[in-house]
């Protein structure tokens, strides 16, 4: 009988504690021997996840990261997704890639905007949800008072796991934690005891609940202090839900199928900048993956052999014969793969509900040396398809522009040319406040709008057409104009 997996990803608003988690999590499990601390600078050790060189520098996530660990009779696949809003894409894609989800909640501020946004999208994908309430023992909100804005901000049953005896300053342990510092006769565990129960009794919510979306179990812990740890990864491990089925355009797919089928949700250039390598993240729907197994990559009808797979344990990666329904596989990519491709052992599926979205601030970007072109081409191409930045060339001048959700990203973009490819970049404003991807049943529309409005289109990376929009009124005018073109805001 094969070990169940558990794929989940952590989320939450910057600075809740994500990334501390993750770690506790792996060092919890035995997947690694010491914890980083991101507080602690002076030690020199930098978050297992956060492996990307601008993530050690400024110790904060950019992009996702993929480990795979064992615990107990299951093995999770984490991943671990950036917080700030500026990667908000990348933790997108990433959510199509999971079966469950971790939230994670400063205990001195209760829900925040970011987390608010990632949860809402985990309802609408079906996605049950853990929540963790981090810094217990630092002073906060109240526990009651805690539950209480996750449930009025969230419009979700919140159901309490453990409960701290104290808070703050004051805390103590936790009941319901494997080994609980206070006696049971002790005052304050007494008084804590009695809010858990009332806490437990507001609602009869059973783990079916939770699997189906309608409850939130809740863990209270300090991820920097290794408390409340224990409990949520055992939790995990025995209740949260197992790979199910997953969507395709023709049909519906389900985990257990002996076909193997998978799609690429994110791609990572230079993980390894001496080797120079790009590796395509595969999340394996169904079947098994054999070592040299021979499958086909739908969008180009190319078929391949896998002979070189590896699993992950962030930056770290290691080869592997094979891998089950759930897993998180690294395809090395030479070209040609992108976001959104499905690979099958069989019949010619696509996997649905892999988004791009029309970025919002825009960039010229130049180089101060110009025998960088190449290099300036390579790394573009590069970070477009990883999904890092979106990059546009208008029809009717010579020039690049570059797109993004979030300021940071051209910060991101900067680094990554120079140290990934020596390339000093700058960027210059651009007009644009968003584009739209065009398609329609009639190529006359399409042929209409590049000879009436050449100066208003681009092709994307992918060589599709776009309509770079200057403002939403002239968005509304070319619609009514051109009722024949589909103006789509994002595109799969």
């Amino acid at each position: 009988m094969s070990i169940k997996r558990k794929t989940f990803a952590i989320i939450s608003h910057p600075d809740a504690g994500k990334t501390t988690l993750t770690e506790q999590l792996l060092f919890e499990s035995g997947a690694i021997n010491i914890a980083g601390s991101i507080k602690a600078k002076k030690t020199q050790r930098h978050a297992t996840s956060d492996w990307m060189e601008m993530e050690k520098q400024r110790g904060i996530s950019v992009t996702t990261s993929v480990m795979q660990f064992t615990f107990q009779n299951s093995i999770l696949n984490l991943l671990d997704t950036p917080g700030h809003a500026d990667f908000s894409e990348d933790t997108y894609r990433t959510l199509t890639a999971v079966d469950s989800a971790i939230m994670v909640i400063d205990a001195a501020k209760g829900v925040e905007p970011r987390t608010k946004k990632l949860f809402e999208i985990c309802c609408q994908r079906k996605i049950p949800v853990v929540t963790f309430i981090n810094k217990i023992d630092r002073n906060g909100l109240e526990p009651l008072d805690l539950l209480d804005n996750i449930e009025k901000n969230l419009n979700i049953s919140a159901i309490p796991k453990n409960w701290p005896i104290g808070t703050g300053r004051l805390f103590l342990g936790l009941i319901g934690e494997h080994e609980c510092p206070c006696s049971p006769d002790q005052a304050q565990y007494q008084l804590a005891n009695s809010d858990f129960e009332l806490a437990k009794s507001l609602s009869n919510a059973i783990d079916q609940e939770y699997l189906d979306g309608a409850s939130t179990p809740v863990f209270f812990g300090s991820a920097l202090k290794k408390i409340g740890i224990t409990d949520l990864l055992t939790y995990l491990s025995q209740t949260a839900p197992s790979p199910s089925v997953a969507s395709t355009k023709t049909r519906t797919v389900s985990a257990d199928e002996e076909k193997l089928t998978g799609f690429i949700f994110k791609i990572q250039a230079n993980m390894n900048p001496k080797h120079r390598d790009r590796l395509a993240f595969m999340r394996i729907c169904s079947g098994t993956f054999r070592k040299g197994m021979q499958v086909t990559q739908v969008r180009t009808g190319k078929k391949t052999n896998l002979n070189q797979a590896v699993l992950f344990l962030s930056s770290e990666r290691s080869l592997t014969d094979s891998a089950q329904s759930g897993d998180i596989l690294g395809i090395y990519n030479h070209g040609g793969i992108q976001i959104g491709d499905t690979f099958t052992e069989g019949e010619p599926l696509e996997f649905i509900g892999i988004p791009s979205f029309a970025p919002e601030i825009f960039r010229i970007i130049t180089i101060k040396n110009p025998l960088k072109q190449k290099n300036l081409q390579k790394g573009l191409t590069e970070l477009a398809e990883e999904g890092a930045i979106q990059v546009f060339r208008p029809l009717a001048y010579q020039s690049t522009l570059i797109g993004a959700v979030g300021h940071l990203q051209f910060d991101v973009v900067a680094h990554r040319l120079l140290y990934e490819y020596q390339v000093d970049c700058q960027f210059q404003q651009a007009s644009s406040q968003s584009v739209r991807w065009l398609d329609s049943e009639c190529d006359n529309a399409l042929e209409a709008i590049q000879s009436q409005y050449p100066t208003h289109l681009a092709r994307d990376s992918f060589g599709r057409l776009v309509y770079l929009v200057p403002n939403m009124a002239h968005l509304r005018l070319m619609q009514e104009k051109f009722p024949d073109l589909y103006f789509h805001q994002t595109r799969e």
